[in-house]
């Protein structure tokens, strides 16, 4: 069934003239077409979802459900569109498909189905990232300049921002997908596919439950969580309450990233993408969130959300304007398609957001209120998104952790600024001042080799800094690693005791990803991250680096 498209202003266009782009999805589950409009900017979407007897998504099934269904779909789509264009028999200017990323067996016959239609019809062809598009129509619909983007779908979650020509991994889960993540609790409980619809109905009759609370830095892990929610489930606890637990603490996780990726940015905009994004509590939390910092937030009507070919008509046709369209010859899908793979060619590349500048003697970060004079107060303010009692548990043990680390790394020779007073109760820590600026402002090879140095210092007296960013790094100096130059950590507040490899390793890598997230040109700094780690650190923790690099941990 075809959904009415809403007329808006800003249509696509290509040399002056509006743009008509057939949109293919099938990335998994739905099998969708939709013409694109410039002219009234607007869209017809048709889609045919895929529903399991029992348990997920089958490839092999999913992929049967394609076969069949892409061809309504399209013919529908483009029924519309000549319906609409006084038989027009040329309806579209280009095809567009969702190249990845998706279950290879439904991305390969919606690719071939593309390549088909675009040589009869005598059409470029365009090939879209399915997450790239989330953002795009989240972004369009929206009007924003340059938002961050929390895409939170079935087996992707991640936070992308945008800075010299492509989408930046800000964050993003380290082990699957919160869509997948709730699909593995609902099935052991003995619940049909999906199961996002049915936590959030029985979570609404739910008392909370504590579950664990893992975020690194901008990312973050859903493994321990699903293991504690079914355990709870076999101990009795009743289901609603696993429920309203799962829901309080998921999406606290993702709400408390991305206003960590807003601050990290400098950007006021936030968008939402991904099918899990329909849970009414999930964008309830975020926009708390944006409105307490001041922050813009959009959320697309639900068939934009989740899968849909609507966005991949929109992008395809931001790509045709381009001129970025592909030959049949290179048109393969990518089942691990990350978005920071695409160049960005319909964008300006100096649309980057801009690192605000620190003014006045108040700052804001993502979890605290930083009053700055002769010494720094730092309070962890109550956040409304979260639950209370969650609440009060992460600010209470934040606090204590950041007082007895940030002592812990002075001890291992780490400069950290000096600790004048602590009161876990209320959240507050008062710090000598130290530095002139963050680093986010002034990034130079030096300074950024020695946080390397720093990182690796901390690992080896047995921790974790936990959230090490350009932001959470002070300097003062030229930054050419003479003179009075200084480099000093702070905000040790998700730090903690470990020895393992793996865990030495994301601490780096959360540090890397800042670094690609804040930086013109990442190369070098992230070169000078490796060097200064290798001076004085284990030599197996960069090969886990590079391993954690290699996993694309959303898939």
């Amino acid at each position: 069934m075809a959904d009415a498209g809403d007329v808006v202003d800003g249509g696509v266009t290509r040399d002056g003239e509006p743009v008509r782009v057939l949109g293919i999805e099938g990335t998994a589950w739905c099998a969708s077409a939709a013409v694109y409009d410039g002219a009234r900017d607007d869209f017809r979407i048709h889609s045919a979802a895929y529903e399991p007897e029992s348990g997920g998504i089958h490839p092999r099934e999913a992929a049967e459900h394609m076969q069949e269904a892409v061809p309504s779909v399209v013919e529908a789509a483009l029924a519309d569109a000549r319906d609409r264009h006084d038989g027009d028999g040329s309806a579209v200017d280009a095809v567009a498909f969702s190249r990845g990323p998706g279950l290879g067996p439904c991305l390969r016959i919606v690719g071939t189905a593309a390549r088909a239609l675009a040589q009869a019809l005598d059409v470029p062809l365009v090939g879209a990232n399915h997450m790239v598009a989330h953002l795009e129509i989240g972004r369009h619909r929206s009007g924003f300049d340059s938002p961050v983007c929390l895409n939170a779908s079935g087996a992707n979650a991640h936070l992308l921002g945008y800075r010299d020509g492509r989408y930046r991994v800000l964050g993003e889960t380290m082990d699957t997908g919160v869509g997948n993540a709730i699909d593995k609790f609902t099935r052991h409980v003995g619940w049909s596919h999906p199961g996002g619809p049915k936590v959030e109905a029985h979570a609404t009759d739910g008392e909370y439950v504590d579950l664990p609370y893992v975020v690194k830095g901008m990312d973050f892990s859903f493994s321990g969580i699903m293991s504690a929610a079914k355990q709870a489930a076999d101990d009795g606890v009743p289901v609603e309450d696993v429920c309203r637990g799962l829901e309080e603490t998921i999406f606290a996780m993702l709400a408390e990233v991305t206003e960590r990726a807003l601050s990290l940015t400098g950007s006021d905009e936030l968008v939402l993408g991904g099918g899990v994004a329909q849970n009414a509590r999930l964008k309830r939390m975020l926009e708390e969130m944006c409105d307490a910092r001041g922050a813009h937030f959009y959320a697309p009507e639900p068939r934009f959300l989740r899968d849909n070919a609507g966005m991949i008509a929109l992008l395809g046709a931001k790509m045709y304007a381009a001129g970025d369209t592909l030959a049949i010859e290179d048109s393969n899908v990518d089942a691990n398609f990350r978005p920071d793979e695409v160049p960005v060619t319909w964008r300006e590349p100096d649309e980057d957001v801009a690192i605000a500048p620190e003014s006045g003697t108040e700052v804001r970060g993502a979890e605290a209120v930083v009053d700055v004079g002769d010494v720094v107060t730092k309070r962890r303010v109550p956040k409304a998104y979260r639950h209370p009692e969650l609440d009060r548990r992460l600010r209470e043990t934040r606090t204590r952790s950041e007082a007895r680390l940030t002592h812990a790394a002075r001890a291992a020779g780490v400069p950290t600024p000096v600790v004048r007073e602590v009161d876990d109760d209320e959240g507050t820590l008062v710090f000598e001042h130290v530095g002139d600026r963050d680093l986010a402002r002034a990034l130079t090879p030096e300074r950024v080799r020695a946080v390397g140095a720093h990182l690796a210092a901390l690992h080896d007296a047995g921790f974790v800094h936990g959230d090490p960013t350009t932001r959470n790094v002070r300097v003062t100096g030229e930054g050419n690693g003479v003179g009075d130059d200084r480099v000093f950590l702070i905000d040790f507040g998700l730090g903690y005791h470990t020895e393992q490899v793996e865990d030495h390793a994301m601490d780096l890598h959360v540090f890397d990803q800042s670094l690609v997230g804040t930086a013109n040109d990442p190369a070098p700094l992230r070169a000078a991250l490796r060097e200064g780690y290798a001076a004085v650190g284990d030599d197996r923790v960069l090969d886990q680096l590079e391993a954690v690099e290699g996993r694309g941990r959303y898939q």
